[in-house]
């Protein structure tokens, strides 16, 4: 079985590649930047662009299945290339946003890829992370680092964040074994944690406290608005306010796909203790 990886540096795809690789099958990663890649021995890296759909042809050929990382203004033409090229199988990075609203600027993104996908013939899984695990890094890590202090809005918004390794994990099962054709798979972590319970999960894994300071909605929005346009910042304010009262779902995808347990947010804090340290 011969495999492409898109997106393979990326926060799921350096999981993804870990995770085929150690099982024994060939691998294609697909990069923009082969000599900084860092992937695993055995890996054949490759130079592609999802935006520069040309770039990516020669990377088809031979493929079999192919993980897909989701780039809606060109899927269609890298779909239509990868069928021309005999891919039998895609599985789609996408995300539980496509469960939502349609105005969703997210929802919007991976369902155009999905559809895209749904169309063209080929046997497709869609694989939909809630919220990842590793967005605290860029939430909340400077804070962290230089104040000891995470402001937010919406302390009591819940959702079960899932580690990239778990994501990937699901991945890989729906790439490399049968049965998974036509499955949309949710996934997430064990249990809905409120912000306050992961600066809490933080503290712990660092060994030293972290104080949560809730923010208004409207302090929410300035400070938001700084690095994210304004229909991201409101769509991430409505999720948060929308998750304070209803905590995302929780589901057994991990479980029932890979055959063991999601790991916590508490083993992702940990694993990644030295990124918050002031020195990183």
């Amino acid at each position: 079985m011969n495999i492409l990886l898109t997106g393979a540096t990326g926060k799921v795809g350096r999981h993804v590649t870990e995770g085929v690789v150690a099982r024994g099958h060939h691998v294609r990663a697909l990069t923009r930047t082969p000599g900084t890649a860092g992937l695993p021995a055995g890996v054949e890296v490759v130079q592609g662009d999802l935006e520069q759909p040309g770039t990516v042809a020669a990377a088809l050929e031979g493929i079999d299945r192919m993980y897909l990382f989701p780039v809606p203004e060109t899927v269609h033409e890298v779909v239509a290339l990868a069928r021309k090229a005999g891919v039998r199988h895609i599985v789609v990075l996408s995300s539980s946003s496509v469960l939502e609203d349609e105005s969703n600027p997210s929802h919007q993104h991976h369902r155009t890829v999905e559809r895209a996908v749904e169309d063209s013939g080929a046997d497709w899984t869609f694989v939909r992370p809630d919220e990842f695990a590793g967005n605290v890094l860029w939430k909340w890590g400077e804070s962290i680092r230089t104040e000891g202090v995470v402001r937010a809005p919406y302390g009591k918004a819940a959702r079960a964040i899932v580690h990239e390794a778990d994501i990937a994990a699901v991945v890989a099962a729906a790439l490399l074994e049968d049965g998974h054709a036509g499955a949309q798979y949710v996934v997430t972590g064990p249990r809905a944690l409120t912000q306050v319970e992961q600066v809490g999960a933080l503290s712990e894994a660092l060994g030293r406290e972290i104080r949560f300071e809730e923010l208004s909605r409207e302090a929410g929005r300035e400070a938001m608005s700084r690095v994210m346009p304004p229909p991201v910042v409101e769509m991430l304010l409505d999720y948060l306010a929308a998750s304070a009262v209803t905590p995302g779902p929780v589901t057994d995808v991990v479980r029932k796909v890979t055959g063991r347990e999601a790991r916590t947010f508490a083993s992702w804090a940990a694993e990644h203790a030295d990124s918050f340290s002031s020195s990183s």
